[in-house]
């Protein structure tokens, strides 16, 4: 009896757990009025890239990240080149909205490093609007030193961690 009362238990576990596993699917079908475009560079794998997208705005910029020296906020030449590459995109796209996150590596206070990463999101966000982008459309958040990308202590890791990021909201 307690033999076929486990077998029961583990049929209905198995049940259970199939029912919890659908996939959610590759690839969303493009909304209404977009008009797909298939990347055939092989870069993105032969994936449809829908014009106006996030994934358009990667492929179209040389960057989403903008870097900085320590405790700056200033835009440097290089950054310059790369937002000037955002703002052509943006300009393209004006009904597209913009959230620039600001960073910071993990020296200094908490405090001190979500007004420092404040500082670097708003210097983009002024750059763009100096490009002629409304900044209307432009959104800042400070994330300070919460959300590396690289986690070692040195100068190496702590210069990734010093950044702008812009992403395209859908």
């Amino acid at each position: 009896m307690a033999r076929a009362t486990t077998k029961l238990i583990l049929l209905a576990a198995l049940v259970a757990i199939a029912g919890c596993a659908s996939k959610r699917p590759k690839v969303l079908p493009p909304s209404a009025g977009d008009n797909p475009v298939t990347d055939t560079s092989g870069a993105n794998g032969g994936n449809t890239v829908i014009p106006g997208s996030a994934q358009d705005f990667q492929r179209s910029v040389m960057s989403d990240t903008i870097h900085f020296a320590l405790d700056m906020y200033d835009i440097d030449a290089t950054s310059r080149s790369i937002l000037d590459t955002q703002a052509v995109w943006l300009t393209k796209w004006p009904d597209r909205r913009i959230t620039i996150e600001g960073h910071a590596d993990e020296r200094g206070t908490r405090e001190y490093n979500l007004a420092l990463g404040d500082r670097r999101a708003n210097a983009a966000k002024n750059y763009l609007a100096a490009k002629g982008i409304n900044p209307a459309r432009i959104t800042t958040i400070s994330y300070g030193k919460e959300r590396p990308i690289a986690l070692g202590s040195d100068e190496a890791s702590w210069a990734q961690n010093r950044r702008a990021v812009t992403i395209v909201l859908q």
